[in-house]
């Protein structure tokens, strides 16, 4: 058996006694809250005062264990075999986190798993402060989120979308706008009603009278041709599977990062589509890593825009970006491409928030666009 196979048994054996234990321990008189995401009954991880989280961990034969949530926390060994260690104040909303046992980076069995970061990953939510409540589930009317399937010509395959459809959809005769809803890179369809908490979002917001009731696509952009799969596959199916309108009034196109890239590619090259557009923490590249997209690809963009300013103008009803602030990994690449929109002469309007290029961000993103949209 090689090293490597060896540690990656050992691991999940790790593993294994992480969940036996957990399952033992019970949340009475242990410090703080137990995250939203946690695996009954387990206890850990914990929100302690303050918004930092304490994580606890069984692996005996481990020489080394730590907690990843993007900054590395080293555990302490206790006698027991347990590991432990508490982190520094985190923003409130969803974190990715992952366990690294002795090199090994894993899924914590006491959390829910998420598709995130290219690999199943934990979970852990932080509480919003006092009086943030449209994130959380309220006692109003709800919607539904439906999983359909469906063949990819583009893919020449099965995928899936996730569909919200608001309160009362069923029992209704009228038709609903729709928004097509990207999610990022590493990322899947199932992204923006899980981490994103799209349902609960626009349950709020309907209730309100602050949001059109409207359906919301959620599709997979793990794509070899996006563009194709949206408008060859996707919207013919959402249009003849689901109650919704037709036409570019009744379309909105919206993601995040990777999913922001393909709805600026998507409405460009199509603005007769669509009527309203949003890009959260995302912007064409300003210098295109290695190996993707170069800048002459971005360029032709730039370039339909130069030559038809007004129809874009005239055409998008909301040309809507979101930043995360400088922390945000993208902001960069979307303070140029902005600056050329500004060159240009494009109209667009732009809403930044703090908390970097994570979940929270974008859940404000979608509490901000929604509103906005089909009125």
């Amino acid at each position: 058996m090689s090293k490597m196979v060896k540690r990656l048994v050992s691991c999940l054996f790790f593993v294994c006694l992480v969940s036996a234990v957990t399952a033992q321990q019970r949340p009475v008189d242990l410090p703080g809250q137990p995250s939203d995401y946690n695996v009954r009954p387990t206890g850990y991880p914990r929100i302690l005062p303050g918004n930092r989280a304490t994580f606890r961990v069984k692996a005996p034969d481990a020489q080394k264990v730590q907690i990843d949530l993007g900054k590395k926390y080293d555990m302490q060994r206790h006698d027991n075999g347990e590991w432990t260690c508490t982190t520094d104040p985190l923003g409130p909303g969803f974190h990715y986190y992952f366990l690294i046992i002795d090199g090994v980076s894993v899924a914590d069995p006491a959390s829910r798993s998420f598709y995130g970061c290219s690999m199943m990953s934990s979970g852990i939510e932080i509480p919003y402060a006092e009086g943030i409540n449209h994130f959380y589930r309220q006692d109003v009317p709800t919607g539904d989120v439906r999983i359909k399937y469906y063949f990819s010509q583009t893919a020449n395959d099965w995928k899936r979308m996730f569909v919200y459809t608001p309160p009362g959809y069923d029992q209704s005769n009228q038709t609903y706008p729709v928004l097509y809803l990207q999610h990022g890179g590493g990322e899947d369809e199932s992204g923006w009603s899980s981490q994103g908490r799209t349902d609960i979002i626009l349950d709020n917001l309907i209730a309100k009278g602050e949001a059109v009731p409207m359906v919301i696509a959620m599709l997979d952009g793990n794509s070899r041709d996006f563009n194709a799969e949206l408008f060859n596959d996707c919207i013919p199916f959402v249009e003849k599977t689901f109650k919704v309108k037709k036409g570019k009034d009744y379309r909105a196109l919206a993601g995040l990062s990777m999913g922001g890239i393909q709805t600026l590619n998507a409405s460009i090259s199509r603005p007769e589509m669509f009527s309203y557009v949003g890009v959260f923490s995302s912007g064409w590249w300003a210098r295109a890593p290695q190996g993707l997209a170069n800048d002459d690809t971005t360029e032709q963009y730039y370039t339909l825009l130069k030559e038809n300013k007004d129809k874009y103008n005239k055409g998008f009803k909301q040309f809507w970006i979101s930043m995360g602030g400088q922390e945000d990994i993208a902001y960069n690449n979307c303070q140029v491409m902005m600056k050329r929109f500004d060159e240009i002469g494009i109209k667009y309007t732009y809403y930044e928030t703090p908390g970097g290029h994570t979940w929270p961000v974008w859940r404000e993103s979608l509490y901000r666009f929604a509103p906005l949209l089909f009125k």
